[in-house]
């Protein structure tokens, strides 16, 4: 028996090797090896075949019952017409008799064929692909092609649906790069895109959707939806412009500079920031964060704000540097955040900004007090605000020397002309006070010696005071020390007799209190007769224990007599009996 070839089409390749086709190459063509039952593949085989077929095995049988059972619930209002996907299965299932299944019953299919009928019924269902509107979770690219991780979430992030995709080879060198240059992104994660898929179930990989097309102008769409939504917000809450409202700083020496750690942009930016710092001339701080992917924006507002918390006055930065490198539009979309926005918004610093490219504008570019295309333009228009206020200042400086110097030569003349106008005067006044000098010296002798005299008279007396004051102070501290050497001397002999009546009261007590004294007021010292160990417990006496009892005039041997009483013993001044 030869082998029967089939009439698969590309869609259905899978589903054919599944129920065991084998590809000719040299016919280009999938066939039924010889031996095989045809039933399973009624759908592919030529038109006169479908009639001449032998009668089923039970196999295919229920093969084709268990695909036919599969039909109600995805086409249930399909005719079974000729050559339609309820055809393909449902007629031969009809081929084999009631009587044939009652008569020799199987237990069920083989996984592969029930795939496979699965996989001829998606491919038949879905003959072309539908526009579908997914959110990329994964991207990966291998051997040219590009596997996807795609999904639905609603709007408050709660996964609806999840699925895998594929762009084959073929399509991904066709559709990628047009999708790139319209849009600037590239397929990584959170990007939504509006893609045309068709729905593939293979029985070795299980279900997925192969995307042959992306509508670039709905993933425009959606970027800028969401950053015309959070400016619009920023409008209605008045803090979209009010950073622009800030002024700059007439001068930079102190700034905190915000980026992702290692990243080409941020290596730029160091390069001349290092040669500012290492001269003096400005001061950068820098705390790093990621700048995509999910909850990148939160990273960078929590690393901003833990960087100016707690600084004071003296150590606050002049503005904040918020710098990355360029990157695709999807990339530099997750910055596109209403809480980070909102928080530069509310600084009180301006904000400078260098992220992307000259392209790229996104939200905290619009509310930047400063927005610079790359981190490279940033230092530089640092740097070149640095260099015009330190002409500006040298210029000032020049033209204050300028001016000092006239108002030197200036001062000079004045003074020559006033030095040459003192020294006549002073003639003047020298010829004058020549004559009036004998008269004043006589004056002024007179007035010294009657200030001399007067000078005698009020020291003579205040001595005097002095010497009064000086022995009233000495009489009341020589009564003063007599009176207290009289209560010490008093308080001294009265804490002597007093100590030494209290050590004689405590000398008779320690005297009363010996083994003796104790004997002699009717107490009795117990021991045992074998150790000479003092007993002070009853319950330490055993029956018949040998024991000494030791009174004040003498000693008694004596016998425990039986257990201890822990009973104790009454008073016998309370109970004569």
């Amino acid at each position: 028996m030869s082998a029967t070839y089939l009439q698969v089409p590309f869609r259905d390749k899978d589903s054919a090797k599944a129920l065991g086709a084998r590809w000719d190459p040299a016919q280009r063509q999938w066939y039924v090896p010889a031996g095989r039952e045809l039933a399973p593949f009624a759908a592919w085989l030529p038109a006169g075949l479908v009639d001449a077929n032998p009668p089923l095995s039970p196999d295919s049988a229920a093969a084709s019952v268990a695909f036919a059972a599969l039909v109600p619930s995805v086409v249930a209002d399909e005719p079974a017409v000729p050559g339609s996907r309820l055809a393909a299965v449902s007629e031969p299932a009809a081929a084999y008799s009631s009587s044939s299944l009652t008569s020799q019953r199987q237990p069920g299919i083989s996984l592969s064929q029930l795939l496979a009928g699965v996989s001829q019924l998606v491919a038949q269902s879905f003959p072309a692909g539908l526009w579908t509107l997914v959110e990329v979770l994964d991207a990966r690219l291998r051997n040219g092609h590009v596997y996807l991780e795609l999904s639905e979430r609603d709007a408050s992030g709660q996964l609806l649906a999840k699925a895998n995709g594929m762009i084959w080879a073929s399509n991904a060198s066709r559709i990628l790069p047009e999708f790139e240059r319209a849009t600037g992104a590239t397929l990584g994660p959170g990007i939504k895109l509006l893609v045309r898929a068709r729905p593939v179930f293979k029985p070795q990989f299980g279900f997925s959707l192969e995307l042959d097309a992306i509508d670039s102008g709905y993933t425009l769409g959606d970027l800028e939806a969401r950053k015309r939504e959070i400016r619009e917000r920023l409008q209605r809450e008045g803090l979209y412009a009010r950073q622009k409202q800030l002024a700059l700083p007439w001068d930079y020496q102190h700034l905190l500079v915000i980026a992702p750690e290692g990243g080409a942009g941020l290596g730029d930016f160091q390069a001349e920031a290092a040669r500012l710092q290492r001269h003096g001339v400005c001061r950068f701080d820098y705390a790093y964060s990621r700048f995509q992917g999910e909850g990148a924006a939160a990273e960078i507002r929590r690393v901003l704000l833990k960087a100016l918390q707690g600084r004071g006055q003296g150590d606050r930065p002049d503005a904040v540097v918020i710098i990355r490198g360029g990157g695709a539009v999807n990339d530099l979309a997750w910055l596109n955040d209403y809480e980070l926005a909102r928080t530069v918004c509310e600084l009180e610093l301006p904000l400078l900004t260098g992220i992307g490219h000259e392209r790229d504008s996104g939200l905290l570019d619009e509310v930047a007090q400063q927005r610079f295309d790359t981190p490279s333009k940033v230092i530089a228009g640092i740097e070149q605000l640095i260099v015009r206020r330190a002409a500006e200042a040298r210029a000032h400086f020049e033209s204050i020397a300028r001016l000092g110097q006239r108002s030197l030569v200036q001062a000079r003349s004045e003074a020559q002309q006033a030095e040459a106008q003192v020294r006549v005067l002073a003639l003047r006044q020298l010829d004058a006070a020549r004559y009036r000098v004998p008269a004043a010296w006589s004056e002024v002798q007179a007035q010294a010696r009657l200030a001399l005299r007067q000078a005698r008279e009020q020291s003579r007396q205040r001595l005097q005071q002095l010497g009064e004051r000086a022995g009233a102070v000495t009489r009341r501290a020589s009564d003063f020390s007599t009176q207290a050497m009289q209560q010490v001397n008093s308080g001294s002999r009265q804490a002597l007799r007093q100590a030494g009546e209290s050590s004689r009261a405590l000398m008779r007590e320690i005297a009363g209190q010996g083994p003796g004294k104790t004997l002699a007021r009717g107490f009795a010292i117990v021991r045992d007769a074998g150790s000479g160990q003092v007993l002070q417990r009853a319950a330490e006496l055993k029956a018949g224990q040998p024991l000494q009892i030791q009174f004040h005039d003498g000693q008694r041997l004596a016998q425990a007599a039986g257990p201890a009483d822990p009973s104790p013993i009454d008073d016998p001044k309370e109970n004569p009996q």
